[in-house]
């Protein structure tokens, strides 16, 4: 018998996980303690007595300690090469603090120094938390001062700002006269001078300067994003970007790659990205030329056979589009007073006929859609554009999903179900977080706070549910989001301070057996992978993940706060083990 800590991976002989519970995809299994692997399918599920006894002395057998076997986790909106490379360069996710983010800046560029003769090049990287900042961002002038005058560009957790230093911005041209872009805004002071942050469409002008990446680069950034998800119990997942943004180009040849060489399995999915200059009369063109790539990409085991529309942006910018206009918040965070000025609705990157003619051609080319949509403005146009297909293309039988549905009108929550829309949720973000009570809660006021993330609603309603991270914007841990989807609460494990917050609107919370198979078989339904992954079923790939406890037991001793402490301790995928915990990581 093997343990945790002495396993070698064998695709051979039969695989019995044994002594644990198992989450099939759908519910926890009554009675079955075991799962039984034969060339890399599920042979059966059962107990320890029946499976022991249909296997010989030549199988591998793996006792989980009483841990919970699951499906592989599956992420339906994620970035993984951007993860990836940003890992692999000046990576800012594990700082804790402001000061901590510039250490983490300053060391990196000692490093740099310390490796290289030549430091003329750019500093490239990213992580950075909009919440350990104001609500104007970080400055250039900080960046100049641990960066020694090496242009520099640091994309923001959230990828919706770019941070930049002085030498950055010389380069790029980009000065007070300098005006905002259509679809983004130039952070500026009191004299409008631009102070080093770049929302949106406006990290776009650096592109002209911005070095390129070698494919070398990127097919790094893959690998090392690859197995930091297996590491997590990830085995599938839809990289939500293929195509030009915030200085990165599409990264299509770089999966297409992976496929042919084995270095990615055919679980991994990706959306074609839908330009934000998109007009009525390049729709036509748009999806012929989505048509061809999907074509190219299947050609090579690589999957695209859905479309990302971004809708909107991000509250904290105030590119969210709202219905109604932004407030000012008194020193609490929950007076509301009109804006000052003109509308201050937020941004919508597609004018609404454009969505629409867009939303209707594609779905007729068969792509499912995959919008994202924060503010309640697009997401009520997102289930405008979806009900607008159901209606023009009846026959059609796509599977449409809106990403992130943060604020959400009451009017609109009904509807995922009337559409048929499923929502695609990142439930890490549903809790009070620093960045949620310093910046978007003085953005949004008491009324609408009170909207955020309606998971339970949404399915009473009728609609779908699939979940996934965003990484890198947030942790891809599947178990600290299922955390939040439960409590509503942040995980203790990752932020002590914040778990101390009272619930967020803990009636949208969701039940434990409802988050797992939003995040297994719920994605996998969502991806069109339901066909073989996503559930323990006899016959079914063995993409699995083994946690290292029960986090159902939280649940019957009313103690469901303990399930950020859940981990991974083992990934299989295609009945091969691709990620064990070391010693020591397994209690």
């Amino acid at each position: 018998m093997s343990d945790l800590n002495a396993l070698e991976s064998t695709h051979e002989v039969p695989l019995l996980l044994r002594s644990g519970r198992v989450f099939t995809g759908d519910e926890l299994h009554p009675t079955a303690t075991a799962v039984l692997v034969i060339a890399g399918r599920i042979e059966k599920v059962g107990t320890d007595e029946e499976l022991l006894g249909l296997i010989d002395s030549d199988a591998q057998i793996i006792d989980v300690n009483g841990g919970l076997i699951t499906p592989g986790f599956i992420d339906a909106h994620i970035h993984p090469i951007y993860g990836g490379m940003e890992r692999n360069a000046c990576d800012l996710t594990e700082a804790d603090s402001h000061a901590g983010t510039l250490e983490a800046v300053q060391n990196y560029v000692a490093q740099r120094k310390a490796a290289e003769t030549n430091n003329t090049d750019w500093i490239f990287g990213g992580g950075w938390y909009t919440g350990f900042f104001p609500s104007s961002g970080p400055t250039a002038k900080e960046l100049d001062a641990v960066t020694a005058n090496m242009p520099t560009y640091l994309i923001s957790a959230d990828h919706h700002s770019a941070w930049v230093n002085t030498a950055a911005m010389k380069l790029a041209g980009i000065r007070s006269q300098t005006p905002d872009p259509e679809d983004g805004v130039i952070e500026r002071d009191a004299l409008g001078q631009p102070t080093g942050v770049l929302h949106e469409g406006a990290m776009d002008l650096l592109n002209h300067v911005l070095p390129p990446h070698s494919a070398e680069e990127y097919a790094a950034g893959l690998i090392a994003a690859r197995d930091y998800l297996h590491s997590v119990g990830v085995t599938g997942w839809q990289d939500a970007i293929l195509g030009e943004y915030a200085g990165y180009p599409d990264v299509s040849e770089t999966y297409r790659n992976a496929r042919l060489t084995g270095t990615v399995a055919e679980t991994v999915t990706g959306a074609l990205w839908v330009p934000r200059e998109l007009t009525i009369e390049t729709v036509p063109s748009l999806v012929d030329e989505f048509v061809q790539r999907r074509q190219t990409n299947a050609h090579a085991g690589f999957t695209t056979h859905t479309a990302k529309i971004m809708v909107d942006g991000v509250p904290e910018n105030k590119t969210a589009a709202l219905l109604e206009d932004y407030c000012r918040c008194d020193s609490l965070g929950m007076g509301r007073s009109p804006a000052a000025g003109e509308h201050d609705r937020g941004l919508t990157y597609l004018e609404r006929d454009v969505l629409m003619a867009v939303s209707v051609a594609l779905d007729a080319a068969g792509f499912d859609l995959h919008f994202h949509a924060i503010g309640d403005r697009a997401v009520r146009w997102s289930l405008d554009a979806i009900e607008e297909t159901r209606r023009r293309n009846p026959a059609a039988a796509q599977r449409h999903h809106i990403a992130h549905i943060q604020i959400v009108h009451p009017d609109d929550v009904q509807r995922f179900g009337t559409v048929g829309a499923t929502a695609n949720i990142q439930a890490l973000w549903a809790a009070y977080d620093p960045q949620m009570l310093e910046h978007t809660i003085p953005q949004l006021g008491e009324t609408r706070t009170s909207w955020q993330y309606p998971f339970s609603s949404i399915q009473q309603s009728g609609g779908n549910l699939c979940m996934g991270s965003d990484w890198p914007v947030s942790s891809a841990d599947p178990w600290q989001a299922i955390h939040v989807a439960v409590n509503r609460t942040y995980p203790h494990v990752l932020d002590q301070t914040a778990a101390m917050n009272e619930p967020l609107e803990l009636d949208e919370a969701i039940d434990l057996h409802t988050a797992l198979k939003a995040y297994t078989s719920g994605s996998a339904w969502q991806l069109r992978l339901d066909r073989d992954y996503g559930r323990i079923t006899p016959g079914a790939v063995a993409n699995l993940a083994v946690a290292n406890r029960n986090p159902f037991d939280d649940i019957t001793s009313d103690q469901p706060t303990s399930i950020c402490t859940t981990k991974n301790v083992l990934t299989i995928e295609c009945g091969e083990i691709v990620y064990k915990a070391h010693r020591g990581q397994t209690s």
